[in-house]
């Protein structure tokens, strides 16, 4: 499987190095958990360069209980340099220490520093385990493997809460080395939020448990994402929207949520992709598997076949193909405005030109959002990220497994650029809990295709919908 890989992808992504220390407290049951979203340092051409090739090269490797009551939850998300990444916090350990990790849906492993972490761990919150009560050591081996490095440890199991829900015996990775880059300040690890058939550690994932537990008053996940990408004088650390868990907040979306349902037994969030338009003009793409698009808040831009980005490019005047770093990704004039719409067998989403605009090379020139990604094997021909998802009020549903987009509302737009305090989250009481199903297990090192851009993690990341591709 290339579930590690994936993993990879999504952890360069999302891990930004500009990120604010990381809060002391997760928010009570109920309560909004706000993301973070930090600004963007200025980068040289160079940078880009860096990050650009980085987050191809990691979004090809990261793709090759007994319920309480139902209940609901926020965590309000951190935007991180400017819509690199985003994160929220959980709560691990008794008494509870939060820690911040980047939601990825295209992974299914939590994993945190440990404070035995001899490379790759400094300046980022760690994991005691001595001073956690109800703390079990699995004595397990944990390996990801990632396209730009790789987190390894050992498998742990402890009590984990997020937005006022519990699992008392969640199994997650202990990590006592990673690659230099992989975790960037204050951003200790990576919540997963995918399906635990590609979990590397082969345990049940914090959200499936309170899924299928019933712990939720609906079967949902939801997220919605701020944009800061083509703000000014933005800073290190801004609200990046919200991340719910057992509701959709109907004041972030208007209109009707469309469902589509996932085509294959459920691994990574796939949809097919059914159509796909640039200025105006359709684009041929490919029908059945071929068209099966991974729906990954971890990556920050959007990967798809090397025919089919070559075509889109096409109807840009001026485009030309990138060379040296650049490989793999477009060129055209800053003057025009790009306007792409997808959809995966409902209503047509539309792009926002800002999120097109991956970022200025020159005073006319720039690097479009889209890149080449060639897969293999049973990875998708598609990481649909960040770019596409800040434009979405997007839904994640358990049962009947389904992935649900709709138009975000005025409210959801007004938090776009708007500068304000960074969410501070609180630990709270817990007002439904679920015991997780029999997990963990040896793990072979698995593999990730996931992709985010990550100047930020690892070089060039893209904070929770951003990490490097």
């Amino acid at each position: 499987m290339f579930s590690s890989l994936a993993l990879a992808l999504s952890c360069l992504l999302i891990i930004s190095p500009n990120t604010s220390a990381a809060p002391n407290l997760v928010p009570a049951a109920g309560q909004s958990i706000p993301l973070i979203r930090r600004a963007q340092p200025e980068r040289t051409v160079a940078d880009w360069e860096a990050w650009a090739k980085n987050e191809r090269e990691v979004l090809t490797a990261k793709y090759g209980g007994n319920i309480e009551k139902r209940s609901t939850g926020t965590n309000l998300l951190t935007n991180q340099n400017a819509d690199s990444s985003y994160f929220g916090t959980v709560a691990i350990g008794t008494p509870p220490v939060a820690f911040n990790v980047i939601l990825d849906t295209g992974s299914s492993d939590l994993w945190v520093a440990d404070q035995g972490c001899t490379t790759g761990c400094s300046k980022v919150q760690l994991f005691n385990d001595l001073s956690s009560s109800t703390f079990h050591n699995l004595s397990e081996p944990f390996n990801i493997q990632y396209g730009s490095g790789a987190a390894t440890g050992s498998l742990g199991q402890d009590v984990v809460q997020m937005a006022g829900f519990s699992v008392p015996n969640q199994v997650f990775g202990v990590v006592t080395q990673a690659t230099s880059g992989l975790l960037n300040p204050p951003v200790s690890g990576l919540l997963g939020l995918a399906w635990q058939s590609i979990a590397t550690s082969k345990a049940e994932p914090f959200w499936q448990t309170l899924a299928s537990s019933g712990a939720w008053t609906d079967p949902v996940m939801a997220f919605q994402l701020t944009r800061f990408v083509n703000g000014s004088n933005v800073n290190d650390a801004e609200p990046g929207g919200s991340f719910t868990m057992g509701f959709v907040n109907s004041s972030l979306y208007t209109g009707s949520i469309d469902y589509q349902s996932i085509p294959t037994t459920p691994s990574y969030w796939l949809l097919p992709m059914t159509s796909l338009t640039v200025q105006g003009s359709s684009i041929s793409i490919p029908s059945g598997s071929s068209s099966y698009s991974a729906i990954d808040t971890g990556t920050t831009l959007v990967g798809g076949p090397s025919s089919v980005i070559q075509n889109i490019f096409a109807q840009i005047p001026g485009s030309q193909p990138g060379t040296g770093n650049w490989q793999g990704y477009w060129t055209y004039p800053c003057s025009t405005a790009v306007n792409v719409a997808i959809s995966f067998g409902g209503p047509s989403w539309p792009i926002s030109p800002a999120d097109f605009q991956l970022t200025k090379i020159s005073s006319s020139q720039c690097v479009g959002a889209f890149f080449e990604l060639n897969t293999s094997g049973s990875a998708p021909n598609w990481i649909v990220g960040d770019t596409f998802l800040k434009n979405v009020y997007s839904v994640f549903r358990y049962n009947p497994a389904a992935v649900g987009f709709a138009a975000l509302s005025n409210t959801a737009l007004a938090a776009n650029g708007i500068n304000a305090a960074a969410p501070s989250p609180t630990i709270g009481s817990v007002s439904a809990s679920a015991t997780a199903g029999t997990g963990g297990g040896s793990n072979a090192a698995s593999h990730r295709w996931g992709v985010s851009w990550a100047p930020l993690v690892g070089g060039i990341s893209v904070a929770v919908g951003a990490a490097w591709m």
